[in-house]
């Protein structure tokens, strides 16, 4: 760093000098490796994120307060993260981006102290957080003053919760209590090959437990997109995961005080689409792909999938209906018969609840045979989980649509945005069977004794089942009693629900006054 009497000679130089140092980082050795390895820059990555030119760094020129272990000997401008504002669509968004290459992106307290202070700006503001993360994880030099930051960093996550999106992005490594900060925000981004996140490391685990396994197994973008579920979205590079952030941002409002932004389209709201008609199969035990149904509905046929390789026997994302950002949430048919699982649950409860903080409003499709039955999804805790899908839906106060495209059986009926959990409107196709469970189990319970003294009995059990779907396996009853509002013809989905949408623009509900709920966890 320059010496005072540069310092008070020439103060521009001085400054001058101080930044080439803070963009110089951790060095052009440093930045090679950063390269060599297929990862951005933190200065890259952001310029990548942002509008081109929007950028306004804060605090690039905060050192470190470390004097243990020669560390007042080694002060780079920065600290080893980049933090500031800038705009993505024209819109302010706040970012933090970890830099690798000044101490491995490790956290010190003024680094912490960075973060934190455009969290509290994003707060006053309204508007989003988006952090890059790239960072060894706390700085063993200052010990528990490193742990005190990134306790304050959690702190403002959750008390950021729901009232700004939240986005996370996992750009490198990830470990140790660092990984606590993105699983509290709302959604999260890997890279794969170059990302990933774990409590303890694979070297510690081999010791614990004597399991063998890499970093990659252990916790990358294919691991936790597929099996924990803590990753929302996988891309191929930096550069792919930075433009979906800007992609998903699109869809989202800056603050929950505000309605999402709407989108242009040329796409008619009240198009009717004849395909709509046979998509859904007459045989009720005959799959289909649910993602067709929500292609023909949706603005442009664009759905932006969320966690699409997780519990894939539930489909989340956005889209926009009529300009207009929806979230939506279906069962899917091809995967499970659609059963409603433990991690299907949570998959949708998160969404639905995340959907309910920012004013979106929710679009259910539902074609549910049930839970998922067997003892691991019992003592897994199905009833637990399953409940929290159910408090999402009923806490919800935003608008609510519902489409029953075919099954909806027992408890899943209710669960799945149903009239009696406060759904504002509630739609069946022709194809619907709302009943307590399929006309199979139904008659080997009602008319077992029928069925026991008949000669023939597969023909009486035959006759039985066509009986009761008659009667009970359709949506008409249902409507009858008020608890559909309107069975459509398919090809008018998408009107409906537009119109439905319009309708509710302007919904006022509340829940009961009190400090928050107890969600079942």
């Amino acid at each position: 760093m320059s010496n005072s009497k540069t310092r008070a000679g020439d103060p521009l130089k001085h400054l001058d000098e101080l930044n080439r140092l803070a963009m110089l980082s951790g060095g052009e050795e440093r930045i090679k490796k950063q390269h060599d390895a297929k990862k951005l820059t933190a200065r890259e990555r952001v310029e990548l994120l942002v509008d081109p030119g929007s950028f306004v760094e804060m605090d690039r020129l905060v050192v470190h307060r470390s004097h243990d272990f020669g560390m007042d000997e080694h002060k780079i401008p920065g600290d080893g993260v980049v933090t500031g504002y800038g705009t993505i669509d024209g819109r302010q968004v706040f970012v933090f981006a970890q830099d690798f290459t000044v101490f491995g992106g490790s956290l010190s307290y003024a680094y912490a102290s960075k973060i934190t202070k455009i969290m509290d700006l994003a707060m006053k503001t309204g508007a989003p957080v988006i952090g890059l993360n790239d960072s060894g994880g706390a700085r063993i030099q200052e010990g528990v003053e490193s742990l005190a930051g990134y306790a304050e960093i959690f702190l403002r996550n959750t008390m950021a919760s729901g009232v700004i999106p939240q986005i996370s992005a996992i750009l490198g490594p990830c470990a140790g209590g660092a990984v606590y900060s993105p699983a509290i925000t709302d959604f999260v981004f890997m890279v794969e090959g170059s990302s990933y996140m774990f409590i303890t490391g694979p070297d510690v685990i081999k010791t614990v437990t004597r399991e063998d396994v890499t970093k990659e197994e252990l916790g990358g973008a294919v691991t936790h997109g597929t099996k924990s579920g803590s990753a929302h979205f996988a891309a191929s590079s930096d550069a792919q995961c930075l433009a979906s952030i800007r992609e998903l941002m699109s869809f989202l409002p800056s603050n929950n005080n505000e309605d999402p932004p709407m989108r242009p389209t040329t796409d008619p709201s009240d198009r009717a689409d004849a395909e709509l008609d046979t998509l859904v199969p007459l045989d009720p035990m005959k799959p289909y792909d649910i993602k067709d149904v929500i292609a023909h509905v949706v603005d442009d046929g664009d759905f932006f999938e969320v966690q699409p390789d997780f519990a894939m026997n539930m489909v989340i994302g956005f889209a926009h209906v009529a300009g207009r950002s929806v979230g939506i949430v279906a069962n899917q048919p091809m995967v499970l018969a659609g059963c409603l699982d433990i991690n299907a649950s949570l998959k949708a409860a998160r969404f639905v609840r995340f959907c309910d903080c920012f004013n979106i409003p929710i679009v259910t499709f539902v074609d549910v045979p049930g839970f998922m039955p067997g003892v691991d999804q019992e003592h897994g805790g199905i009833i637990k989980h399953g409940a929290k899908l159910l408090y999402a839906y009923c806490e919800a106060t935003v608008p609510k649509v519902t489409v029953i495209t075919r099954k909806a059986y027992g408890g899943a009926y209710c669960v799945m945005s149903s009239k009696h959990l406060r759904g504002d409107a509630n739609f069946a196709f022709p194809t619907a069977e709302i009943a307590v469970m399929g006309p199979d189990g139904a008659v080997n319970i009602v008319y077992r004794k029928e069925i026991d003294a008949a000669s023939d009995k597969v023909a009486a059990k035959a006759q039985f089942v066509e009986e009761y779907r008659r009667k009970f396996a359709n949506p008409f009853k249902a409507a009858e009693l008020g608890y559909i509002d309107e069975v459509i013809y398919p090809r008018m989905t998408r009107q409906r629900i537009a119109r439905a949408l319009t309708m509710l623009r302007d919904k006022r509900d509340q829940n009961p006054p009190r400090k928050h709920g107890n969600l079942p966890l």
